[in-house]
């Protein structure tokens, strides 16, 4: 195991320590600063498609913000299939079903047209847009065959760090939003 990976390894089981000092509805309340401020940010204001995360219990919760864009723009959430994410359009009536990872993933088609923005999760941030992921890769493949559309990482104060490990795979956050 390469020196980059163990660090990886401790880094997301110290940001899963610190995720576990706090009860669900606690992040539910300091996710709130995060999806205000990505709403004011001017790329997500003039994006007609964005491909956003549908959160897991511990991360930034992108519930209600989902919800609430349905009557501003084109939604497309990510599903998993094989090792790629494949991304799916989603309407106020689309059923979900429980995916890979247990992510709540749409019953819907491929989306096929141009995405402006994608909100990412992720473990970890650093302050030169490096992102620590679960360990699988999934975002970074799909980054690499979509080099061009602009990202924003969401995460909450104690998963933001002055450095991430990282590797010539991992791709980068063009920006990262931290909750107050």
């Amino acid at each position: 195991m390469s020196q980059i990976t163990q660090k990886k390894q401790k880094l997301r089981e110290e940001v899963r320590f610190l995720k576990k000092q706090f009860t669900h509805d606690e992040l539910v309340q300091k996710s709130s600063s995060a999806t205000q401020q990505l709403e004011q940010n001017p790329y997500f204001k003039k994006a007609k498609t964005v491909m956003i995360y549908n959160s897991l219990h511990d991360e930034v919760d992108t519930s209600q913000l989902i919800k609430k864009l349905f009557s501003e723009k084109q939604i497309i959430l990510p599903s998993v299939v094989g090792d790629d994410i494949l991304p799916l359009s989603i309407l106020p009536h689309t059923q979900l079903q429980r995916g890979a990872f247990n992510i709540m993933e749409p019953i819907s088609e491929p989306f096929e047209g141009e995405i402006d923005l994608i909100i990412i999760p992720g473990m970890a941030f650093d302050k030169s847009g490096h992102r620590l992921g679960r360990g699988r890769g999934f975002y970074d493949r799909f980054l690499t065959q979509n080099p061009n559309i602009y990202t924003i990482g969401l995460c909450f104060d104690f998963q933001y760090f002055d450095e991430v490990p990282y590797d010539t795979l991992d791709k980068t956050v063009d920006e990262v939003i931290v909750t107050d």
